[in-house]
C-alpha cells in the first residue's frame, strides 16, 4: 500500500468514527450546509451567469443563447444543453482533456433538475417549427472542488438562468424577458454508516457509503433524484432525506431571492 493510500485510509476511518459519534470534521450539525454566496452577472460575455461559493467549493455557470435545430421528437420546443468542465486547477484529481465520467454525470444531474422542473418554458423558444429554435447552453466551470459539486453546480445554473437576459441584436427574439417559471433547488446528502449528513465536503464524500441528491420545487415536490456511491439506501433514509430536502431547499431558495 502506498503512502497516499495509507493516508486516505486513515482519513476515512477518522471521518467514519466521527460520524458514529454524531460529529463532523468541520463541526457542523448533520443537517447544516456550509456558507453559501451567490454572485450573479459575473461574466459580461454571457446572457446570464452566476458564481457560487459553497464553503470552499466554487462553481461558475454561464448561459449562452443561440439559434439551432430542434429535436425531432420536440419540433416546437427550444433546446437545453448542459456541459461541465472540471479544470485541473480546481483539484489534483481532475485531468485535462474531454469530459470524463464525473463531468458527464454532473452535467446530466444538473440538466435533469432544470429540465424536469420545467424551469425554462422551452415551448416559448420556437422560431420556426421543425426548422429553428433557440438553444440554451448552460456551461459549468468548476474552479475549486471541496465536495458537493452537484448542489453548487445546480445552484449556480439556476441563479445564472434567473439572471439571463434576452440576446441582443436578434430580430427573431419576440419575448420581453427570458422565460423561466420555477426555482428548482438540489440538495445532496451522504450516508456514512448509519448517519445521514447534508452537504458533504470532499473528505466526507471520500468516506461515504452512498450519496443521494434530490431536486425539489417550491411546493416541496420532487422533480429529480440521483443516487451515487456503491452503498445502499433504505426507504427510511430516502424519506428522511426528502424531509430534510424540503427544509434545506427553502433556506437556499431564500438566498436566490
Amino acid at each position: 500500500m502506498s503512502q497516499r493510500e495509507i493516508i486516505a485510509t486513515v482519513k476515512r476511518d477518522y471521518i467514519v468514527d466521527l460520524a458514529e459519534e454524531g460529529k463532523r470534521v468541520d463541526a457542523r450539525d448533520m443537517d447544516q450546509y456550509r456558507d453559501i454566496n451567490i454572485e450573479t452577472n459575473w461574466a459580461g460575455n454571457a446572457e446570464g451567469s452566476a458564481l457560487v461559493d459553497l464553503g470552499k467549493t466554487k462553481v461558475l455557470a454561464g448561459v449562452k443563447i443561440e439559434r439551432g435545430t430542434p429535436y425531432p421528437d420536440k419540433p416546437e420546443e427550444g433546446v437545453l444543453i448542459t456541459n461541465a468542465e472540471l479544470a485541473p486547477m480546481a483539484h489534483e484529481s481532475f485531468e485535462a482533456g474531454p469530459p470524463g465520467e464525473e463531468a458527464t454525470e454532473l452535467a446530466r444531474v444538473v440538466d435533469r433538475g432544470i429540465r424536469e422542473s420545467e424551469m425554462i418554458e422551452l415551448d416559448k423558444l420556437c422560431i420556426e417549427p421543425e426548422e429553428e429554435v433557440w438553444m440554451i447552453h448552460v456551461d459549468l466551470h468548476i474552479l475549486d472542488h471541496d465536495g458537493n459539486l452537484i448542489d453548487a453546480s445546480s445552484l449556480a445554473s439556476v441563479a445564472a438562468l434567473l439572471s439571463t437576459e434576452p440576446p441582443e441584436d436578434e430580430e427573431d427574439w419576440e419575448l420581453s424577458e427570458f422565460p423561466v417559471k420555477e426555482k428548482p433547488i438540489t440538495t445532496t446528502f451522504a450516508r456514512i454508516k448509519d448517519t445521514i449528513m447534508a452537504d458533504p465536503c470532499l473528505v466526507e464524500e471520500n468516506a461515504m457509503d452512498a450519496r443521494f441528491s434530490i431536486a425539489t420545487l417550491e411546493n416541496g415536490n420532487i422533480c429529480a433524484m440521483q443516487k451515487g456511491g456503491s452503498g445502499t439506501l433504505s426507504k427510511e433514509d430516502l424519506l428522511n432525506a426528502h424531509e430534510l430536502a424540503k427544509v434545506k431547499s427553502k433556506e437556499i431558495r431564500e438566498k436566490l431571492d
